[in-house]
């Protein structure tokens, strides 16, 4: 068993992004018999998906969690659903900043994760580690390389997608304006190993999905 686990470089003039120091920390991590292999992608729009197609096509992954910041958010949120635009509140790494330009030109208006999310919050619940179902990966590189994601992996049996995660404290003190909630890398990195020891659980027993209720609008 192979798992992709990826995190974005800094971006937006900061010097951290979680989500690459949760992915890193957990790079060679044996895990119940799995191998977990970290990748760092760029936050450019011209960039991150050939990088995610390369590691996709090198290692074949039975499981792929992307990461991915959310500024303002204070749980684990795992995402439903990737739809097919890019619309940029700020530039990205290199500059450029697409306002309604597809991801994939011709492609379906938005694909599902095929990951377990609602029995993954409830897991993560379980365990203590705040996380809820997000009706929303944006439309910066996120969504992008989400999209992507499932794109790629469309009918190939790969169990894939996204969940953000909030910011670091070193982050939000430097944070201009309102304060944000933030968690301490060892909280984000032992909730994402708990993610990852969840979805491998998943997979290995083949049970479906929790039907819990939702519907709230976070």
């Amino acid at each position: 068993m192979h798992i992709l686990v990826t995190g974005f470089e800094p971006f937006g003039g900061q010097s951290l992004n979680p989500s690459w120091e949760v992915a890193r920390a957990l790079h060679g991590l044996q895990l119940q018999g799995a191998q977990v292999t970290a990748v760092q992608l760029p936050c450019v729009f011209a960039k991150a998906l050939p990088a995610l197609q390369q590691a996709l096509a090198h290692l074949s992954p039975d499981i792929v969690l992307s990461l991915g910041q959310a500024e303002g958010r204070c749980d684990f949120s795992v995402e439903r659903v990737a739809i097919n635009v890019q619309d940029a509140r700020i530039p990205d790494n290199a500059g450029a900043q697409p306002i309604d330009v597809p991801v994939i030109a011709g492609g379906p208006a938005a694909y599902f994760s095929t990951l377990p999310i609602k029995s993954l919050v409830a897991g993560l619940k379980a365990a203590g580690f705040p996380a809820s179902v997000s009706q929303t990966a944006g439309t910066f590189v996120c969504n992008q390389v989400f999209y992507a994601l499932q794109h790629t992996l469309a009918g190939l049996g790969v169990h894939s997608g996204f969940m953000h995660l909030p910011l670091l404290p070193e982050q939000a003190a430097q944070w201009k304006g309102p304060t944000l909630p933030s968690w301490p890398a060892s909280l984000q990195i032992a909730g994402v190993t708990q993610a990852l020891t969840l979805l491998l659980a998943q997979r290995q027993q083949g049970l479906a999905d929790a039907a819990i209720s939702g519907g709230t609008l976070n």
